[in-house]
């Protein structure tokens, strides 16, 4: 007799038929849940209770290497996939103890933008539901095994995740799921460069999750140096798409801001960004530059300019932070994912 497929953890139909097969009443499911979307307890303890444990698949990511910054607290997690590829994720450890997790839906990413280390080496391929949940398992049993907890869960590592739209929409169902991870919306973002139709989906199904867009300049040609897809998503459709959103979501949309001396940080750049924002319900969120080789021609504002351009945002009424960004000493800071590892593997698989 051939042996029966296992059923994925991720995979609440296979599930439920293993459920019903096993003739297991409703609350051993509950319980395997319970133990692994929310304790975060190890594979063997969670199958342990379950009767019908052989019939059970869980991680479909193994961790193939673990950074740890000796600065900030920022953790890097290089991922293996089933087939081989490689992606990462960052865990946050802010001083205020809301500990964060920065996940990839991609390997690698197709938007190519040109200030993010990522778009230099393409794209393999979406990741799956399991595979991008994964990233949020082993995140919360190591923060588990340290006391804390995982409190956010940001979209903002490898990959556009409306490029992988229906893994991503699933993913951040088990997210917010009661039944699963049990997140709050509130605690949920995902950011992307500008993928209109994507975005707008997403808002009408996820009215409280956030949604963030990597504007990064709010002049036309300056933006379209920097993100290829400018051109497709040019910048009166953007500040459409963001009315929208605010008629959608009951949360203001985060505007990511990158600052690169000279080209988006000078008076020219924050009138034009007034401009867009007028009369919409945003976050403006102001990025220092992380230096990538890929780039060697763009260069960051240096900290007064970007704690400057804030204050002026703020003193025009607009809503707006500094980013601190955590875990540059391990290259996992914002735009230098996968900027080592992947490449090279990639190369070495080419014979190049």
């Amino acid at each position: 007799m051939t042996p029966l497929e296992p059923a994925s953890i991720y995979d609440a139909d296979a599930i439920e038929r293993v459920r019903r097969e096993a003739r297991l009443h409703p609350q051993h499911v509950r319980q395997l849940r319970n133990a692994y979307f929310k304790a975060f307890r190890g594979d063997d303890e969670v199958l342990a209770a379950f009767p019908a444990a052989e019939r059970i698949s869980l991680d479909p990511l193994s961790l193939h290497q673990r950074l740890d910054s000796t600065v900030d607290g920022a953790s890097k997690l290089l991922f293996r996939t089933g087939s081989g590829l490689l992606t990462e994720a960052v865990v946050l450890r802010p001083t205020t103890g809301r500990s964060s997790l920065c996940v990839s839906s991609q390997v690698g990413c197709a938007a190519a933008c040109r200030f993010c280390a990522t778009g230099s080496m393409g794209v393999a391929r979406g990741l799956s539901v399991a595979e991008i949940l994964g990233q949020v398992v082993v995140a919360g049993r190591l923060l588990a095994a340290e006391g804390r907890r995982l409190r956010n869960v940001v979209f903002m590592g490898m990959g556009e995740p409306f490029h992988n739209e229906e893994a991503v929409t699933e993913a951040v169902a088990m997210l917010v799921d009661p039944r699963c991870f049990n997140l709050s919306p509130q605690k949920v973002m995902v950011s992307s460069v500008g993928v209109v139709d994507g975005m707008l989906r997403f808002a009408e199904r996820f009215p409280r999750v956030g949604i963030a867009l990597s504007l990064h300049s709010a002049r036309q040609a300056s933006r379209a140096q920097i993100i290829p897809l400018a051109g497709r998503y040019p910048l009166p459709e953007l500040r459409r798409a963001v009315r929208a959103l605010n008629e959608l979501q009951a949360r203001p949309v985060m505007l990511e801001y990158l600052m690169l001396a000279g080209l988006t940080d000078t008076d020219d750049d924050l009138r034009a960004l007034l401009d867009f924002t007028a009369g919409l319900d945003v976050h403006v969120n102001v990025i220092p530059y992380n230096p990538i080789a890929s780039a060697p021609d763009l260069v960051g504002s240096d900290p007064a300019t970007c704690q400057r351009f804030a204050a002026r945002l703020k003193a025009q009424g607009r809503t707006t932070t500094v980013r601190r960004s955590l875990g540059r000493d391990i290259e996992a800071a914002c735009g230098q994912l996968v900027k080592t590892h992947t490449l090279a593997e990639r190369r070495g698989q080419s014979g190049s």
